[in-house]
């Protein structure tokens, strides 16, 4: 299901920028809109998605991939010590 939505007091050197932006993409003023009032709701998702999953995430400026590298080159890892 779709919705109207109208914007009222829009300044007329606003509404002239997004008209400018329309004829420049092909596009009309109402898919411009649309199209600038859906990525703000995804980004809108995004954000509160991201907060959700804030418990989950692991802090990496500890890791040393360098480290890591050096130390499967040097001690090689479990996996390269078993015969297949």
């Amino acid at each position: 299901m779709t919705v109207a939505l109208q914007i009222r007091d829009v300044p007329e050197s606003v509404r002239d920028a997004l008209a400018s932006q329309a004829a420049d993409r092909g596009q009309s003023m109402q898919a411009l809109l649309l199209n600038l009032v859906t990525l703000e709701a995804r980004a809108i998702q995004v954000a509160k998605m991201f907060d959700r999953t804030a418990d989950f995430r692991t802090d990496l400026s500890a890791w040393d991939p360098v480290g890591l590298i050096r130390q499967g080159r040097d001690q090689g890892f479990e996996i390269d010590r078993t015969v297949a």
